[in-house]
């Protein structure tokens, strides 16, 4: 049995992520980008529960951020191979304790996240303009993101996000990660 199965009000713990998306104050934000928290709560979940659990929680989390943003982009691509890749690391190895360690997680989460999203909307802004004349009036007619934008919106946001990960990914992730493996083995002895 896994945690989740075993302790199914943890999953009620995905809706904060939705909520500190939304209610992000403004001291933790840089460069008025939030920090991009679904990566920093499924780090600990993945490591601890493993990769079914893992898949399962990065494509609801991935659902519940779709519908706070809606559009031609999905955030559940990322969050399901992130959730796959931290599961089998939490089974592979020896247990990922230290701060560092999830930081870099942390980071290397935040930054599939942001590039899966950017990919997204290069790929979608491509398609957009095969067959138009490429004119600066048809350009602007086209919706979606182009080319300029990634690369100055979306680099501030990825860079900003990538910092705020790594200053809060010790904290939080570690927090997470302590409580879930102290209800695992509790739930485990019980």
């Amino acid at each position: 049995m896994t945690l989740s199965t075993r302790q199914p009000w943890l999953l009620l713990s995905m809706l904060v992520v939705p909520l500190l998306t939304l209610a992000s104050p403004a001291w933790f934000r840089i460069a008025g980008v939030p920090p991009s928290w679904a990566p920093l709560w499924l780090l600990p979940w993945a490591l601890v529960d493993g990769q079914r659990s893992g898949i399962l929680a990065g494509v609801c989390l991935g659902l519940l951020l779709d519908s706070l943003h809606p559009g031609p982009v999905s955030a559940i691509p990322a969050l399901l191979l992130l959730g796959w890749w931290w599961g089998r690391l939490g089974y592979q190895g020896p247990p990922i304790e230290r701060s560092f360690n999830l930081a870099l997680l942390a980071m290397i989460g935040t930054l599939g996240l942001d590039l899966s999203l950017m990919l997204q909307w290069a790929w979608r802004s491509w398609f957009g303009l095969r067959g138009l004349q490429e004119t600066p009036a048809a350009r602007l007619a086209l919706p979606g993101w182009h080319g300029s934008d990634l690369a100055m919106a979306g680099v501030q946001v990825l860079l900003s996000q990538l910092l705020l990960a790594a200053v809060l990914a010790p904290v939080v992730c570690s927090l997470l990660l302590l409580l879930f493996r102290r209800l695992q083995t509790a739930s485990g002895r019980g």
